[in-house]
């Protein structure tokens, strides 16, 4: 079939829905569902449909640009994940002419967060994906963008006072809740239980306060008798956080520790592997390649993942969807608490979900 001669009834028919829902998607007009759309969208792109026709049948000659601002990929696995997604979702929608340019910070650098913010909103942007890691440095610039109009989607971190177009992460009050769950879990009702904050600065960022508050909630709800700790180790020289480390690895009540960030879970590891403390449970988070090391040692007892990948592709598809089609996503995209064990690592990993 050749392309010049697609017809609108052509393509209902290679789509298996009718010819006035096909009229309906590429006009904008009325209602679709989403089952619909999508398999509109895939037959478009099935039978290469070419972007510029496509943007042309939609009544628009203009190319998205869609900008993500996110934590430096090459400082931390986890953001590289949420760059990887980033890059399949520009592969999905390059072809409805969508440009998606990436623009990273220091995640260990509120000011290079400020700079490099400003040069997003410098560069006039359609709609924006932000993981806002410094909450008092990302307020300002949602002002911003909201006075522009220009629509933002935030994702690992939210701040629901900025009423973003979604959110799209975990309910990180309930995660922390989680892990406190996790070490407590056959545990005696006495003991020290230890939070730590490691690399990020816990002051400034909302997604770890949320942590802290929900691992303390858990020992409050349920009247625990227990000894916690909670420590915020940023910004501090490496020798300095391993004596004040060793100081609470050496605590003989010691029963569990959660690590509110990726990086921090495989460093904890180490330091518990390295003086053979194996009687200490470990919670941490995702499944980076020293995490997934760790939990199949039996080093690390559990991990919560958090599916950064599927959180930044989500996030450029629902601002994608918003541009072209007008069409509103869920105001929040809570992923479920998924605790990975060695039982299940291996399936989880096969099966590609994260």
């Amino acid at each position: 079939m050749e392309k010049k001669k697609i017809r609108i009834k052509d393509i209902a028919q290679l789509a298996g829905v009718s010819v006035g829902t096909v009229d309906r998607v590429l006009h904008k007009r009325g209602k679709v569902s989403d089952e619909a759309l999508q398999k509109v969208l895939t037959t478009l792109h099935e039978i290469e449909y070419k972007p510029n026709l496509i943007a042309r049948t939609l009544g628009s000659k203009k190319t998205y640009h869609i900008a993500i601002l996110t934590p430096d990929p090459s400082l931390d696995e986890y953001w590289h994940q949420s760059f990887l997604g980033a890059g399949q979702a520009e592969t999905e929608w390059a072809q409805y002419d969508f440009y998606i340019k990436s623009f990273f910070f220091d995640l260990y650098d509120r000011n290079s967060f400020k700079s490099v913010a400003q040069a997003v909103y410098d560069d006039c942007p359609d709609g924006v994906l932000v993981a806002p890691i410094f909450y008092q440095e990302a307020l300002p610039f949602f002002d911003l963008f909201k006075e522009d109009g220009i629509p933002y989607v935030l994702f690992n971190t939210n701040i629901p006072e900025v009423q973003p177009l979604s959110f799209i992460g975990q309910n990180l009050f309930e995660s922390g809740k989680v892990g406190a769950e996790l070490l407590h879990l056959r545990q005696s009702s006495t003991g020290t239980f230890a939070l730590l904050h490691i690399n990020e600065d816990s002051n400034n960022s909302v997604h770890l306060l949320e942590k802290e508050r929900g691992f303390k909630e858990y020992f409050k709800e349920n009247k625990l008798n227990v000894k916690i700790k909670i420590l915020d180790l940023s910004n501090r020289e490496e020798s300095s956080i391993e004596n004040e480390l060793l100081g609470l690895l050496l605590e003989p009540q010691l029963q569990g520790i959660l690590v509110s960030t990726s990086k921090g879970s495989s460093y904890i590891a180490s330091l518990l592997e390295k003086h053979k403390k194996q009687d200490i449970r470990l919670v941490g988070y995702d499944l980076l390649e020293e995490n997934i090391r760790y939990l199949k040692s039996g080093v690390i007892d559990f991990l919560i993942n958090q599916n950064p990948k599927r959180q930044a592709f989500l996030g450029i598809s629902y601002l994608a969807n918003y541009l072209l089609l007008k069409k509103e996503p869920p105001l929040t995209d809570l992923f479920p608490l998924e605790i990975i064990t060695r039982q299940n690592l291996k399936s989880y990993l096969e099966s590609g979900i994260h």
